[in-house]
């Protein structure tokens, strides 16, 4: 019996690997759609029974996940992301500083707008900027991937991942954990990503013309309001809410349902709910779903233990541990991207008996996850999303050896800054 569980996650982990690489060059099969197919083989294979999905799937995330998106839908349908963009961009006049500027203003969005999103957005923002300025457009669209990826490290809601490990994890105050140690590594690597662009594209400083209106953005003022103002309440909630948790006072412990009741409040005095509720990457939900379902079956099939167990044998004082779960997570990445990977290793970490109080590991766990992204295509769902765009929108293209070429610099300083403020 236990061959035979052992033979189907094999299966499973082996159709999840290829499907992924192939999917590189047909980028027309959306992710979801193929964790989907792994949920349903390991629900009828045995390895997750039908009555147990609801206690596998994490109630949690995905409210999370329903709650942000439907907040950052709206503030993109009414244009407020769009006119915020224009007036920081507005604000600078030379090559480099625009550059730095645009670094900043992805890294940043994605830290609160999820980073899968400023993925859909960001491309003709990067397109506009490389043509006003007389930059490589390849230079933008890079810049564009990698900081994303990196902004995206510093909060629990900037990418899936830090959500998982925000809500499953159990350290306290996760929102104010993780801003408080990865802020300013984030800040410096937002720094130093466009320094190494600009290093390899040898770009010389010149004035730039970038002319766009803030205002003439803004489709619907009042749902740009209202956006504006649930996000705000989203962010003020989980923060005052990490406050009373340290505080020790009455607090929500499903802290993912936050944004979600937030969300819930704007819908009926939004402009077209329907239109806010279509907007929602309805993909990155049914992907988590089937995550869920997905890697409980293969951690019960017992494949990937013996291999998680080689990098990081046991448990482990806190400088090993923060080093072994850095290389495993780069690595790993490359192979089952950072979500699913996250998943499984949060698995192998509890079962050694790491709990809430090892903040550092479990932050070294999104943050390396997070940044091996940046490292090749296949390591974030963001670069492919920004990949697609490209091809299907612009008619251009990033190959995985110009992506590899840069990201290996790229990966390698930012995992540098990284590890001190992990360490501390």
């Amino acid at each position: 019996m236990s061959t035979a569980r052992e033979l189907v996650g094999l299966g499973v982990v082996a159709y999840l690997i290829a499907s992924l690489i192939l999917r590189s060059r047909r980028t027309y099969i959306p992710v979801w759609s193929i964790m989907a197919f792994s949920a349903f083989v390991a629900v009828v294979t045995g390895l997750v029974g039908f009555d147990e999905i609801g206690l596998v799937v994490n109630l949690d995330v995905v409210l999370f996940l329903v709650g942000m998106f439907s907040l950052v839908s709206l503030a993109e349908s009414s244009g407020l992301l769009s006119a915020l963009t224009a007036w920081f961009i507005g604000r600078f006049r030379s090559r480099y500083s625009v550059v730095y500027a645009s670094s900043l203003l992805f890294g940043l969005l994605s830290a609160f707008a999820v980073n899968d999103t400023v993925a859909l957005m960001g491309p003709p923002i990067a397109y506009t900027i490389s043509r006003a300025s007389g930059l490589d457009p390849k230079l933008m669209f890079l810049l564009l991937a990698y900081s994303l990826t990196v902004g995206s490290a510093m909060t629990p809601m900037g990418n899936p991942q830090n959500v998982l490990v925000a809500v499953e994890s159990g350290i306290p105050a996760p929102f104010i954990q993780f801003t408080a140690r990865l802020a300013v590594p984030t800040l410096i690597n937002l720094a130093l990503v466009p320094l190494i662009l600009l290093k390899v594209f040898r770009v010389e400083n010149g004035p730039v013309g970038v002319v766009l209106v803030p205002h003439e953005l803004v489709r619907d003022r009042r749902d740009a309001l209202l956006a504006g103002l649930g996000m705000l309440a989203a962010v003020v909630g989980l923060v005052v809410n990490d406050v009373a948790e340290l505080l020790d006072l009455p607090h929500v412990t499903h802290r993912g349902f936050i944004p979600f009741v937030v969300a819930a409040a704007t819908y009926l005095l939004s402009r077209n709910p329907r239109a806010v509720l279509a907007g929602v990457d309805w993909g990155t939900v049914i992907f988590f779903i089937a995550m869920f379902i997905t890697m409980e079956g293969v951690w019960r099939s017992g494949i990937l233990q013996p291999l998680l167990a080689l990098l990081l044998p046991g448990k482990l004082g806190r400088v090993e541990s923060v080093l072994s779960v850095t290389a495993a997570s780069i690595l790993l990445s490359q192979v089952l991207s950072n979500v699913p990977l996250v998943k499984l290793f949060m698995e192998l970490l509890k079962s050694y008996g790491y709990g809430p109080a090892d903040t550092s590991v479990w932050l070294t766990l999104a943050a390396t996850s997070t940044i091996a992204g940046n490292l090749t295509i296949l390591g974030a769902a963001s670069n492919i999303i920004v990949l697609e765009t490209l091809e299907s929108r612009m008619g251009t293209s990033i190959t995985f050896t110009e992506f590899l070429k840069v990201g290996a610099a790229v990966t390698l300083v930012n995992t540098l800054v990284y590890l001190p403020f992990l360490l501390v």
